[in-house]
């Protein structure tokens, strides 16, 4: 039985801690016997988190046994920790089989120095901080998550859950870690997850409703004919017109927009199919797989073969 220790403190994020938490009680749901789950704060005090909630802890972390995966959350209590946390993330964090981070949580890693000359991530509004507070780290600011050896950090609040997802995936199985996504609702790994932004997320939503339905229909149908005049029909404007609407109401061109689509789809599917190459190229609107492995190596420097290998994962020992 692996025991996973959740690190609680004033002013952790309340997701950062129950996201993880939830994926692991549903492993051990799913399969019992394989993780001993338990929270802790300094004194075994409750904690109120940043949001207001209040959080009973199991018991003191002087007395919490070293554990197998140590998982350090993140919030605002992460700007000005106490100095004891700190200390004792150093005198214990190399003892955990697994060091992982969500979101700030890596600033509390960094200050024990547990991040040193390793490459890490965190939320996208505070990798700039992280950086500069500590150059020995070498901050990432774009994956949803980041692994070096035994020690993994992950990005804003919900990318806790991918994370954990992907632990769960490495210690039980592809099928354990499908069926708690399914029960959560979540993607097993959500489209893109080598970026903190989808496009979905990095482009705005057009405020009407024509052009929203083309924003649809473009994630729907990247295979399909997406042509400025093929858009445009769709929402009943002239060429012109729509392109101007489009970039002005979404913040980037539709041709852009669906380079960006068709990029991410290829990728879901690489990651999580066995489709060859060919045919997801058919699939996602390429044409050919020459002209998808140009897209991949202008926009991933690498081509789709090689992300494959880098991505997919390995199946469970």
């Amino acid at each position: 039985m692996r025991t996973v220790l959740i690190v609680l403190f004033d002013g952790v994020q309340s997701l950062d801690v129950t996201g993880p938490l939830e994926v692991f009680a549903g492993a051990e749901t799913y399969r019992g016997g394989s993780y001993r789950i338990r929270t802790a704060s300094l004194d075994g005090a409750p904690v109120r988190t940043s949001s207001g909630l209040v959080l009973v802890p199991d018991g003191t972390l002087a007395d919490a046994p070293d554990p197998h995966t140590l998982l350090v959350p993140g919030g605002s209590g992460t700007r000005r920790p106490d100095p004891l946390l700190i200390g004792w993330l150093r005198a214990h964090g190399p003892r955990a089989g697994r060091l992982v981070s969500v979101c700030t949580g890596a600033a509390l890693l960094a200050g024990a120095g547990l991040l040193d000359g390793r490459r890490a991530t965190t939320h996208w509004a505070y990798c700039d901080r992280l950086a500069r507070d500590h150059p020995e780290v070498t901050v990432d600011p774009d994956p949803i998550y980041v692994r070096d050896g035994n020690v993994s950090t992950s990005a804003g609040v919900t990318s806790g859950i991918d994370l954990a997802l992907a632990l769960v995936e490495e210690d039980l199985g592809r099928d354990a870690a499908l069926a708690i996504a399914r029960h959560l609702v979540v993607f097993l790994r959500r489209p893109g997850n080598q970026a903190q932004f989808s496009v979905q997320l990095a482009a705005q939503t057009a405020r009407r409703e024509p052009l929203r339905d083309v924003q649809r229909w473009i994630s729907e149908h990247p295979g399909d004919d997406l042509s400025v005049e093929s858009l445009a029909a769709r929402a009943r404007l002239s060429p012109r017109h729509f392109a101007r609407a489009f970039q002005a109401e979404t913040g980037t061109t539709p041709g852009r927009y669906v380079e960006r689509v068709r990029l991410e789809q290829a990728r879901r599917l690489l990651e999580d199919t066995g489709d060859g190459v060919e045919e997801i190229s058919r699939a996602c609107g390429y044409g050919t797989p020459e002209a998808m492995r140009r897209a991949f190596v202008k926009s991933l420097g690498s081509a789709p073969a090689e992300y494959r290998r880098r991505f997919r994962p390995a199946p469970a020992g």
